[in-house]
């Protein structure tokens, strides 16, 4: 592993809060998004009366997170954006799929002995107005009970048991995309797990921005 990374427990590769280097000082801020306070421009920091530094920039992501998750789950997903100090740049349309051909790994191995119900994918980006930018790849897939469900949730959560081929890069302007599953989110509602991973594109993203990101994209409804 690259010095000045660590694998964290769920199998993440992270930068080393103060190990030096760009990374390793960002990190160590907990600032992940440049915020401009004029324009109507928009970024993820810490909010208005919290201080700056590790302690003040790390509970604005948190009540960001929190409030973007609330209307993620209602199926506002601007909103949620919006909320997290960013905006969504563009967004494919849902793409369904065969849930064993787009999968590799565990996960293909688990969906030939447990068929879904259904599978769509969609890919979008996000971004604030300092440029940093991040691509967001989301799956919905749907089993015929909640046990089957349940199940597959959790070997999803395990590291390195594979995972769901993401849409190609070109639907949203880019191109090819490598998601690492390093940030990664997964909700489970009755018998559809949705399961959202983020990478960055451009900028300086922090991988506590990135899971934010993941871990509310999961809330959004099929």
């Amino acid at each position: 592993m690259p010095k000045g990374f660590y694998t964290d427990d769920r199998g993440r590769v992270r930068p080393v809060a103060g190990g030096g280097g760009k990374g390793g000082l960002l990190l160590a801020g907990l600032v992940a998004l440049s915020a401009v306070g004029y324009g109507g421009a928009v970024g993820l920091s810490a909010g208005p009366g919290e201080a700056s530094g590790a302690g003040g920039s790390g509970l604005g992501l948190a009540a960001r997170k929190a409030e973007g998750a609330d209307l993620a789950r209602r199926g506002d997903a601007e909103g949620a954006w919006l909320r997290m100090g960013l905006r969504a740049h563009a967004q494919s349309p849902r793409e369904g799929a065969d849930c064993v051909t787009a999968s590799f790994g565990g996960v293909r191995e688990f969906l030939r002995r447990t068929r879904c119900v259904s599978m769509d994918r969609a890919l979008f980006t996000v971004g604030d107005d300092a440029g940093n930018t991040m691509v967001v790849s989301v799956a919905w897939v749907e089993f015929a009970s909640r046990a089957d469900a349940r199940e597959f949730q959790a070997l999803l959560d395990q590291p390195g048991s594979g995972d769901i081929s993401p849409l190609p890069g070109a639907l949203v302007g880019l191109g090819d995309v490598a998601f690492t599953g390093a940030n990664y989110g997964a909700e489970r509602e009755r018998g559809t797990v949705t399961v959202a991973e983020a990478e960055p594109v451009s900028g300086f993203v922090t991988p506590e921005v990135l899971d934010a990101v993941a871990e509310v994209a999961a809330l959004l409804p099929r």
